[in-house]
């Protein structure tokens, strides 16, 4: 449930457009919904709160989940995510359950698959360079396995096609119920 909630989360900030709009009470997987004082539930302020103190537990999961909202936010942010406009699809894999789009110099790859992961994973990048790792939904201190290694910077080959046109592809550890932000490094 973690896994698919924190691919939700990041999916629905980097392919909404210029806004992200997070619901009240939405925050770190908050497990009650927010009733402000109404007629319909007699003017209570029984459910007019949210539970901060969660995601301060550190016996409880919601702090994993609250440190890869901050993360996710920051990136957003420092990258200048939303000020991109929409994202440029790249793949869509059925077979695999993979999605790989970009923004800018971004590049996200999202593996829905319940259970197949995938060793040398071959994806289109949309230019030829280094792709670094720089979040993943699966690192531990965000409650996931740490399966990739955030140090590995990716090299992009070229492949010449049957319509006689050089793209540029990369392989990768693609893990289930997992998503990755690799960003192009610069020279």
């Amino acid at each position: 449930g973690m896994a698919l909630h924190k691919m939700i989360r990041l999916m629905t900030l980097v392919t909404g457009g210029q806004a992200y709009l997070n619901f009240m009470g939405n925050e770190f997987g908050h497990p009650e919904w927010i009733d402000f004082p109404r007629e319909g539930n007699g003017w209570s302020y029984q459910y007019a709160r949210r539970q901060w103190s969660l995601a301060s537990n550190p016996f409880l999961r919601y702090s994993q989940l609250n440190d890869f909202d901050i993360a996710m936010l920051r990136m957003v942010k420092k990258y200048g995510v939303l000020a991109d406009g929409y994202p440029y699809n790249l793949a869509m894999d059925r077979d695999n359950k993979t999605m790989v789009f970009n923004h800018g110099d971004l590049l996200f790859v999202f593996n829905w698959h319940p259970t197949a992961s995938i060793p040398d994973y071959v994806l289109p990048v949309p230019a030829p360079g280094r792709y670094k790792l720089i979040l993943s939904t699966d690192e531990k201190r965000f409650g996931g396995a740490g399966r990739e290694d955030l140090s590995v910077v990716h090299f992009s080959y070229p492949e010449v096609c049957g319509d006689g046109v050089t793209r540029h592809y990369m392989k990768i550890y693609n893990t289930n119920r997992t998503a990755f932000v690799f960003r192009r490094l610069k020279r």
